[in-house]
């Protein structure tokens, strides 16, 4: 099927969905880890418009953006599926997908001190823990899905401590289940390293203008 490569960073949340779709999939890889304060020359040939992690290659051909690159490994490996095979829960799964791409981080922005975006957060949160979850374990039932995976952002951005604090448990529990999945919790950052890692890269950053 031809050689698979992953150009990414260990601190993108964006590189680790690729990650996780390949290797629920059983897809080996080979992972080069750039390094975004000196983009290698390999970074910008094949990403010259967004010069942005991750870049996949497949065959030696290059695809970028996230969503673009697992739908693209959803159809070349269909086993262990990541969408549903019903035609309208595909395009129900594709639809919250959409919603949660579209609201980005402003969904877990909760209790940032600014009253209108907390309300507005935390209703983002409540729509998607009512409408998509309900009482499922993951998203896709009882496997995870492309929306897990999507919805995995949570993790960089304190999820299980605000969804806790503002009682949204089926949420709480989700993330928790997703966090313990063998795939998942093999090949997850650790927050503090991570955070640690961002405050040295802005002090040694010269500032820009």
């Amino acid at each position: 099927m031809g050689e698979v490569k992953l150009v990414g960073t260990w601190v993108s949340p964006y590189t680790y969905r690729i990650k996780w779709a390949l290797k629920l999939k059983g897809i080996a890889f080979d992972y080069i880890e750039e390094d975004l304060c000196n983009k290698s020359a390999l970074l910008l040939q094949y990403n010259p418009i967004h010069k942005k992690v991750p870049v996949f290659f497949h065959g030696g051909k290059p695809i970028c953006e996230s969503m673009v690159i697992i739908e693209y490994i959803e159809e070349i490996w269909p086993h262990n599926p990541l969408l549903p095979t019903d035609p309208y829960e595909r395009a129900m799964l594709r639809f919250w997908i959409k919603y949660a791409e579209d609201k980005g981080p402003s969904m877990w922005m909760v209790g940032e001190g600014q009253h209108k975006a907390d309300q507005n957060s935390l209703e983002m949160l409540k729509i998607i823990e009512e409408k998509a979850l309900g009482d499922k374990k993951f998203f896709g039932g009882d496997n995870i899905s492309m929306l897990d995976i999507v919805l995995g952002l949570g993790h960089w951005l304190g999820g299980e401590k605000l969804l806790e604090a503002h009682k949204l448990h089926r949420l709480h529990v989700w993330l928790k289940n997703f966090k313990q999945v063998r795939v998942i919790k093999e090949d997850l950052p650790d927050l503090d390293a991570m955070l640690a890692y961002l405050r040295r890269q802005r002090e040694i950053s010269p500032a820009t203008h």
